[in-house]
C-alpha cells in the first residue's frame, strides 16, 4: 500500500521510492510513504486561501458542527482503525482505544465548545478597563482569527489523537490545517483523513495531509501561519533556529522530550489504598502503549522507608504481564513502534544502568506470546532503582521512550520536589497523598516546572483520568526541556490560532462590538 498526500484538493503521490512502514511484531512492510516532489508553497497557499476563506465564512457553531461530523465519520469506521493500529503500531486493543477514542473524544469536546460559542466568529474577553478620568473612554480585548495556515507535525505514538487534537483547535478557531504525521505510523492518519475527505463533511482546503518527509513545509510558512510540533528536543532546536522561522516569525509551539515523575507521599505507605493506587498507575506506565506516551511516568519518587516495598510490589505485578503480539488477547504489552525505537530504548536503559540497578526487565523478553524476539521490536517492562538520585544525572535527563521507569528514594517532600525539577521542565507530574495541605502546597511548588499536576487522594481514588492521559479541558504543555509550548485547555487552545487585540473606544462602541463576539471568561 502506498500512502498519498492530500493537498490542493486532491490525493497526490510523491515521486520517490517511499519509506517503508512496518508491522513491529513481524518486521513486515505494510505500507510506504513519500512526499518528495510536492510543492509546499502551493499546498500551504491552497489551504491558506481556499480553506481559510471557507472556515472564516462559518460561525463558531457551524465549525463545531463540522467537528462533530468528522467525529461521526471516524466513529463509524472505528473497528478498521483499531486493526490498522495493531498492524502498524503494535497496539493492543487498550492502546488503540486511547489513541483512536482520544482523538474522537477531543473532536466532540471542541464541537460542544463551538456550539456554546454560538453564531459569532470572534471572541471578546470579559471585562473592560476605563482609560480616561471620565467614564467615556475604555479598552477591551478581542480575539480574531489569524489569516494563515496551521502546519502540524505529529509524533509516531499518537497518529490519531495527535492529529485530531491539533486539527480540532485550529478548525474551531477558523484556521485550516496541513497535518504531517510521523511516517512510521502514518497509515492510521492517512486512512482517517481519507474517510473524512470522502465524506465531504469538511470544507475544501480546511483539512490537508502530507504523508512522507514534508521537506519545504517550514520554509513555506508566512508571518500569519503557525507550526505546532511534537517530537524530539533536537528537532525542536533545529526548528527554532530555522532561517524562515527567524525571518518571518510564524507562531511556533513545541512539545518535546519530558522525564516526568510521580511522587508517592510518605503517608501513602504499604498496605494503604493510596500505595495500591500508585502501584497500579506505575504498572500502567510500564505496559500501556508499551510505555510510548510523552506524558508517561519515567521517575518514581518514594519515601526512602517505602522503597523496597514499592519495588517488590511493582516487580510482582510486572511478572504477571504477558508481552507479545497484540493479536493475542492475553497480551498486555505490545512492541515498540519499530526496531530503531527498540534500539534507542535499550541504549537508554544501558545509560540509566550506569546510575541505577535493574529490578525487573532490562532487555528483550526471553518469552513472547505469538512473536519472534529477533523480528519484533519488543522491550521488557523495565523497573530500575537509583539509590542516590541527588547525585544522579542520566536518571533525570534520559527519557527512555518505552516501558521503563526508575525508582528514586527521598527523605522529605522538599527533596522530592527538588528531584522532580531536576528534569528541567516536564509535561506532567502526579502526587499521591491523603494530606490536603501537602497536596495543595506541593502542587504549587511543582507547578512552575510542569504543564500539568495531578493530585490523588482516597477521595479521588480510581476516578482520576490517569497520570499520562491528556484531557482537552486541561492545557497540554511543559516548560523548559518539555518545549515551552501549550495546546488544548478548552478555549485556551484557540489562542494559538487567534490574535488578541486591544480595542479602545466609547462604551457605546464597545457594547456594539461585544454584540458581535462570543464572550470568554479567561
Amino acid at each position: 500500500m502506498r500512502l498519498q498526500s492530500y493537498i490542493c484538493g486532491r490525493w497526490t503521490d510523491g515521486n520517490g521510492a517511499g519509506r517503508p512502514l512496518r508491522n513491529p511484531v513481524t518486521g513486515e512492510v505494510v505500507a510506504e510513504a513519500d512526499a518528495s516532489g510536492i510543492d509546499p508553497d502551493a499546498a500551504l497557499g491552497f489551504a491558506r486561501n481556499e480553506g481559510g476563506a471557507a472556515l472564516n465564512a462559518l460561525t463558531f457553531a457551524e465549525r463545531g458542527a463540522v467537528l462533530k461530523a468528522i467525529a461521526d465519520v471516524l466513529a463509524a469506521n472505528r473497528d478498521k482503525y483499531g486493526e490498522i493500529a495493531r498492524i502498524n503500531s503494535g497496539n493492543t486493543a487498550v492502546d488503540a482505544a486511547i489513541d483512536i477514542d482520544g482523538g474522537i473524544g477531543t473532536l466532540r469536546y471542541y464541537a460542544r465548545l463551538g456550539r456554546g460559542l454560538g453564531e459569532a466568529r470572534t471572541i471578546v474577553e470579559e471585562g473592560r478597563d476605563q482609560l480616561a478620568r471620565e467614564p467615556v473612554f475604555f479598552a477591551g480585548h478581542v480575539w480574531t482569527t489569524r489569516p494563515g495556515v496551521a502546519v502540524q507535525v505529529n509524533a509516531f505514538n499518537f497518529p490519531s489523537w495527535g492529529l485530531w487534537e491539533k486539527v480540532a483547535t485550529a478548525l474551531l478557531a477558523g484556521a485550516p490545517s496541513v497535518a504531517k504525521p510521523a511516517t512510521a505510523t502514518a497509515w492510521l492518519s492517512h486512512e482517517m483523513v481519507r474517510d473524512v475527505v470522502a465524506s465531504g463533511v469538511a470544507p475544501e482546503g480546511a483539512l490537508n495531509l502530507v504523508c512522507g518527509g514534508g521537506e519545504g513545509l517550514v520554509g513555506a510558512l508566512r508571518p500569519m501561519d503557525s507550526l505546532a510540533f511534537t517530537g524530539s528536543a533536537e528537532t525542536a532546536r533545529a526548528l527554532r533556529a530555522d532561517a524562515n522561522i527567524l525571518a518571518r516569525a510564524p507562531r511556533l509551539t513545541v512539545e518535546a522530550d519530558s522525564v516526568n515523575a510521580t511522587i508517592i507521599g510518605p503517608d501513602a505507605g504499604p498496605g494503604s489504598a493510596l500505595f495500591d493506587l500508585a502501584v497500579r498507575e506505575i504498572v500502567k506506565a510500564l505496559s500501556v502503549k508499551a510505555g510510548q506516551l510523552c506524558t508517561n511516568i519515567r521517575r518514581i519518587l518514594v519515601a526512602r522507608e517505602h522503597r523496597d516495598a514499592l519495588e517488590e510490589a511493582v516487580a510482582a505485578r510486572l511478572a504477571g504481564l504477558t508481552v507479545g503480539d497484540p493479536q493475542d488477547e492475553t497480551v498486555r504489552v505490545g512492541p515498540l513502534v519499530d526496531k530503531a525505537q527498540q534500539a534507542q530504548a535499550l541504549a537508554g536503559i544501558a545509560r540509566l544502568g550506569a546510575e541505577a540497578r535493574i529490578v525487573a526487565g532490562g532487555g528483550v523478553p526471553e518469552t513472547l506470546a505469538g512473536a519472534d524476539r529477533e523480528a519484533g521490536a519488543f522491550v521488557a517492562p523495565t523497573l530500575l532503582s537509583c539509590a542516590d538520585p541527588a547525585d544522579g544525572k542520566a536518571v533525570h535527563e534520559t527519557e527512555v521512550f518505552g516501558p521503563c521507569a526508575t525508582v528514586m528514594p527521598y527523605g522529605t517532600l522538599d527533596e522530592a520536589t527538588a528531584l522532580a525539577a531536576r528534569a528541567g521542565g516536564s509535561l506532567a507530574v502526579s502526587l499521591f497523598s491523603n494530606d490536603p495541605d501537602v497536596l495543595a502546597e506541593t502542587a504549587l511548588r511543582l507547578a512552575p516546572w510542569h504543564g500539568r499536576v495531578m493530585t490523588v487522594d482516597e477521595e479521588v481514588g480510581r476516578n482520576h483520568t490517569g497520570h499520562p492521559i491528556v484531557m482537552p479541558q486541561c492545557v497540554h504543555s511543559g516548560p523548559g526541556r518539555a518545549g515551552g509550548g501549550e495546546e488544548l485547555g478548552g478555549l485556551r487552545g484557540l489562542r494559538f490560532h487567534m490574535h488578541r487585540s486591544a480595542i479602545q473606544g466609547s462604551g457605546t462602541m464597545l457594547d456594539r462590538l461585544e454584540g458581535l463576539c462570543a464572550r470568554a471568561a479567561l
